[in-house]
């Protein structure tokens, strides 16, 4: 058997610079409060806190007047700057770029709609309650509409101007299948399309859209897939079912604890991936679990594929 171990899966730049950030001041300090996981990766979080990351949620910012706070990479909505001010905590923030790109296009969107007569409104394609969705929310001083998916739009008033923006972590196609619907209800609506009425920005991090691509070629190669990722991540969940539908025998796990021996029953190649939250040490160790299973079992790594 020859295990494969993807080298294209796993952190992406902004969960990277989080972590490194979080490591840099735990080896200065010795301790840190980081609001929310730091990802959606339990196995990570564990490592982190053994070195003194303290999770905490926002209820807890009231008692930590004059402490230092880690914003992770998902972001936070203005609120919480504001109450870090208020409350004199140092914060240290580790929001990925885009999302904070995308934190401040939603607010000139929202700005421009409240300008609009009759005021337009910003969507959200995205998880409710997401850690993102929550920060890209308060740019819109809560008035967003969030929606979770191509074939629900109860919530979107037609006789009002639209910006369209996607959570980052989303998946292009059903993104696109969702601007579709949109202007078939514009044009059901108003007979036609009319001119910057509806505007749909391309927001989805072009590290998961070409992560789709680069997955469905290496699940392609393989026999059996073992998709490493937290169950709480939601790029996990979504590239999973992209890959399984490539590759039925694909079986995700987020310990090497969980790998069932039937799963690789019979195959020669092994392939073993994960989310753009899932460690590169989580994936060794699943295949060196593996390997226990399989003693004849060799471990090679995937060339790097970067095109699209």
């Amino acid at each position: 058997m020859k295990i494969e171990i993807d080298d294209n899966a796993g952190f992406c730049f902004g969960v990277v610079n989080a972590i490194s950030t979080a490591e840099r001041e735990l080896k200065n300090d010795g301790s840190l409060y980081c609001l929310g996981d730091i990802v959606h990766n339990s196995a990570e979080v564990e490592r982190l806190r053994q070195q003194g990351l303290q999770v905490i949620d926002h209820a807890d910012l009231q008692r930590l007047a004059g402490e230092k706070v880690l914003i992770r990479a998902h972001g936070e909505p203005p609120s919480t700057y504001d109450l870090a001010r208020k409350l004199e905590i140092r914060l240290v923030d580790a929001t990925c770029p885009m999302v904070l790109a995308l934190q401040q296009r939603i607010r000139r969107g929202y700005l421009e709609m409240c300008q609009q007569e009759p005021h337009g409104q910003v969507v959200i394609f995205g998880k409710p309650g997401h850690a993102e969705v929550v920060g890209l929310c308060g740019q819109t001083d809560g008035n967003a509409l969030v929606v979770d998916s191509p074939d629900n739009l109860s919530a979107i008033d037609f006789d009002r101007p639209i910006r369209l923006y996607s959570q980052t972590t989303q998946s292009r196609e059903d993104y696109g299948r969702l601007v579709q619907r949109i202007e078939e209800g514009v044009r059901q609506r108003h007979g036609e399309l009319p001119e910057g009425f509806f505007v749909a920005y391309d927001t989805v991090c072009s590290r998961v859209a070409n992560r789709a691509v680069q997955l469905e070629r290496f699940a392609r190669e393989q026999e059996v897939v073992l998709f490493v990722s937290g169950k709480r991540s939601s790029n996990g969940h979504y590239l999973f079912d992209y890959c399984r539908r490539v590759q039925p025998r694909t079986y995700q796990l987020s310990s090497p604890d969980e790998l069932e021996p039937q799963w690789t029953e019979g195959a020669q190649r092994v392939g073993i991936t994960g989310a753009t939250s899932t460690p590169r040490w989580l994936m060794e160790a699943v295949a060196e679990q593996l390997r226990r299973l399989e003693p004849a079992a060799t471990v090679q790594d995937s060339p790097i594929q970067t095109e699209l």
